[in-house]
């Protein structure tokens, strides 16, 4: 796989598509970050991307995110040595945590020190993260995941929950919330998202209504079959995996 995809001409076509939707939509592209879904890919696939410029990337589980770019030095670290050495200093990835983290993986979830979690879905798993984030000395930026379409395979709260739980996260001293993310229902139509990304969106504006002292601009939402039709509708991250690195590996 590693020698057939062209790691780099995939991120100047995605980049460019960004670029396209955002001015569809009156906005500048520079207001949308591109996230590179890394989850199941070989580092040497994140090394490509590192040398096209890329620098956030994506994994769904904790264990998988550490061992590509934990942080060694981490009071917290699991005995196994992560890969992250392996990266150049001068261009060091940036992770992101966007799958659901078990109660269990809190602790190894703070000692990834990731840029941001995505998935953030419930009051008991942002509390642990707080008290891991406390005992090492940091503060986390986090997104409330949203389940908006209320799919039951789906992790994450509902509309009406979130409003309910937001003030207790909110309170919480070592998080510090940056605003929401869904993953709409997979359709191979992407206008068919539309609705969700809009019902997302609607309920950012209300939350930073109701919750004024917390910073709610960012919205991760699309991937990389409806990420032009997220960003009309004000995605601020894009989250775009099989796009760039081709099929998963299994």
């Amino acid at each position: 796989m590693t020698d057939t995809i062209d790691i780099a001409a995939n991120l100047i076509s995605i980049r460019e598509r960004i670029a396209a939707a955002a001015r569809r939509a009156g906005r500048s592209p520079d207001e949308v970050m591109l996230l590179a879904v890394s989850k199941t890919h070989p580092v040497a696939l994140i090394e490509q991307a590192l040398a096209a410029g890329q620098r956030d990337f994506g994994e769904n589980l904790v264990e998988e995110a550490w061992a590509k770019f934990g942080d060694a030095t981490s009071a917290t670290a699991s005995p196994t040595p992560p890969s992250s050495s392996e990266f150049p200093q001068a261009a060091r990835p940036r992770p992101h945590l966007i799958g659901p983290i078990q109660s269990r993986k809190a602790a190894l979830a703070v000692a990834c020190r990731p840029a941001l979690i995505h998935a953030v879905d419930r009051l008991k798993i942002a509390r642990r993260l707080d008290r891991f984030a406390a005992e090492a000395g940091l503060v986390l930026e986090v997104l409330l995941e949203v389940n908006v379409a209320g799919e039951a395979s789906k992790f994450g709260f509902t509309p009406e929950a979130v409003g309910r739980e937001a003030e207790a996260i909110l309170a919480l001293p070592h998080l510090r919330v940056r605003g929401l993310m869904t993953i709409p229902p997979y359709v191979p139509d992407p206008q068919a998202a539309r609705p969700h990304f809009a019902a997302l969106r609607g309920l950012r504006d209300q939350l930073a209504q109701r919750y004024p002292q917390a910073d709610w601009r960012t919205l991760s939402m699309g991937m990389s079959h409806d990420f032009e039709t997220a960003i009309e509708e004000g995605a601020t991250i894009v989250r775009v995996g099989t796009a760039i690195f081709g099929s998963r590996e299994t």
